[in-house]
């Protein structure tokens, strides 16, 4: 059974930082790619940042162009987690944030965890 498990949300100032972890498990892990999406209130979900199952000289990796050189995404196959480190955080970040993968023709979601930003 896939499970995706979101953690780390919360209420941050502007210009803060929070950083969002996701825990997998039911399937192989580092053969997949990860994802984080976010959907604010009113608007469709989006991709936020990417990387691939392995990941070599910190190549693969892509961004949404709206968080580049503030979001930082990561995984660690050992532990069967991805991170996603935000910096900078603006309000127009608050979202509900999600992770995600896909294989066999379907596509798996945590429950998500909320992100305002707020001062």
């Amino acid at each position: 059974q896939v499970q995706l498990v979101e953690s780390g949300g919360g209420l941050v100032q502007p210009g803060g930082s929070l950083r969002l972890s996701c825990a997998a498990s039911g399937f192989a892990f580092s053969m997949y790619v990860m994802r984080w999406y976010r959907q604010a209130p009113g608007k469709e979900r989006e991709l936020v940042a990417s990387i691939p199952g392995v990941v070599y000289n910190n190549r693969g990796k892509e961004y949404a162009d709206s968080v580049k050189g503030r979001f930082t995404i990561s995984r660690d196959n050992s532990k069967k987690t991805v991170d996603l480190q935000m910096n900078s955080l603006k309000p127009e970040d608050t979202a509900v944030y999600y992770c995600n993968t896909d294989f066999s023709a379907s596509q798996y979601w945590g429950q998500g965890t909320q992100v305002t930003v707020s001062s």
